[in-house]
């Protein structure tokens, strides 16, 4: 599965994201921002690209759906309600996306399973 992950500047939270999950049980991962000066800006081509976008807030959600409707049309966005409040692999900030995302992970891999 392809994993999007997406916070304001891709510094600290989707980055950080982007790390942790690369790779495993074979995911795709790759990660961006929503801001101008983001270090790797959202484009058609990451959310074309992508199964799953993981955001880090509401406000995200809606930065995509204004700029990238017919994009994300039919496509599974999930806020993860993670504020910036933490610096790149922070060890909080690792723990609330582990247990955060696996839980989404998980309900997938069960119902390709079955």
């Amino acid at each position: 599965m392809k994993l999007l992950f997406v916070c304001s500047q891709n510094r600290w939270r989707s980055l950080t994201a982007e790390k942790i999950f690369q790779g495993i049980d074979g995911h795709e991962v790759r990660s961006a921002g929503t801001e101008d000066h983001a270090r790797i800006k959202i484009s058609e081509g990451h959310l074309g690209w992508a199964d799953v976008i993981f955001v880090m807030e509401k406000k995200h959600v809606r930065r995509i759906q204004d700029k990238f409707r017919d994009c994300v049309r039919g496509k599974k966005i999930i806020c993860l309600n993670i504020a910036d409040d933490y610096k790149y692999m922070d060890e909080d900030l690792i723990g609330l996306l582990e247990s955060s995302v696996s839980e989404y992970l998980l309900e997938w891999s069960n119902k390709n399973e079955n």
